[in-house]
Formats: structure tokens, sequence, C-alpha cells
């Protein structure tokens, strides 16, 4: 499957989405099945379910949005390249954020070594830029929050981005950085504990509430 034939957009047939599939059936359990089987209905299905939250930590990662469209795809088509050797027992979400963490990393460490991205820049936080509804006491609260977020440690900032933003489950989370979900837990306590710090002395009556 060409990088070109992933991007047109093709009208999904319900194999994997059935009306008489079980509610409670994993789609991305169904999906690891056919994509280890080669069935391309299965890999756009899933595609296009990934892609968007996949981009988003890409970006999280890199700090440039065409970058991050990039590895995503690259990342994505990596998998259906390696189709046979996905594991369905396995989380398929995991698979697609380790591949592309991974190649978000290599990317950083290479202009790193060509001297392309300066330290600070990749640690600097993000500034949203000045309007006049930055006055509002929610969005300078927002603004704050992205600021301690990316203040927070480089693991307990994955962590926190993946379960909290991504919606991945403490053992995917382990999955995908590599670590155990213990270790994830105790990655998230403390960076909630940080969070919850400052909130309450940036306005306390937040957390009264």
């Amino acid at each position: 499957m060409s990088t070109a034939t992933l991007r047109r957009p093709v009208a999904l047939r319900p194999t994997f989405a059935s009306p008489h599939d079980d509610d409670r059936a994993d789609p991305f359990q169904a999906w690891a099945v056919g994509i280890r089987a080669s069935d391309p209905e299965a890999f756009e299905a899933f595609f296009r379910t990934i892609h968007g939250p996949l981009v988003r930590y890409a970006e999280s990662l890199v700090r440039e949005p065409s970058l991050a469209r990039d590895l995503t795809q690259d990342a994505l088509v990596r998998i259906w390249e390696r189709r046979e050797t996905v594991d369905p027992d396995r989380s398929l979400q995991s698979l697609a954020y380790r591949t592309l963490k991974n190649l978000c990393l290599n990317r950083i460490r290479d202009r790193k070594n060509r001297e392309e991205l300066l330290a600070e820049e990749y640690e600097a936080p993000v500034a949203l830029p000045a309007g006049p509804d930055q006055e509002l006491r929610g969005t300078r609260l927002a603004e704050r929050l992205t600021e301690w977020v990316e203040e927070l440690p480089e693991r307990q900032r994955e962590a926190l981005r993946l379960s909290r933003f991504q919606g991945l489950s403490h053992d995917e989370v382990a999955e995908a950085m590599g670590v155990s979900a213990r270790t994830v837990n105790n990655h998230l306590v403390r960076a909630l504990r940080v969070l919850r710090e400052r909130i309450h002395a940036y306005e306390p009556s937040l957390l009264d509430r």
C-alpha cells in the first residue's frame, strides 16, 4: 500500500463496525487481527481513528505541525509494512504511539546533531498569541496550565499526555513508554500533585468547589 493510497479518502465498508458486533468488543483488537491478515479495510479504519490523536501527540514532541503529520503517516505506514508482526493480544494503540515516539525522537536527535534545533527551543513553553480574551480568568488559567504542563519533567509530561489527553489506559501508557504500569502511576501522581499545587496557589477557590 503506497503513501498516496493512504491519503486518498476511501469509503469504509462495515467489516469491523457491523451492527451485529458485540458492543463490548475492542475495535482496536479487531483491527489488529485484520491488519495482521493484510486486510486494507481494517487498516483504513484504524488509520482514520488513530490519525488525529497521533498527530497531536507528535506535535507535542517535535513542535512542528507539518513534521508531526509526516511522522505520523510514516509510523502508520511502518505498522502496515510490518503487519505480520502485529500481535492482536497486545494493544494496537500502544504500538502506534511507541512507533511514532521512536520516529519523533530519532528526528529530534538528528536535528540536534546537525545543530538545526537548539535545546532551549525544544524545551521552551508554547507561547499563545495575545488577544483580548486573555483577560478572562479561564483563558489565563488555561495558559498557565499549558506552561505548568510544559515545565513538568519529561517522563511525567509524557505519561500525562498519553493518559489524560490521549485517553490510553495505564497499561497502554506503560507499553508505549516502555516502563511498568507502577512507574506510569508514579509519574501521574507526581505530575497531578504538582499541577494541583500550582492551581491552588494561583486560584485557591478552584479546588474548594
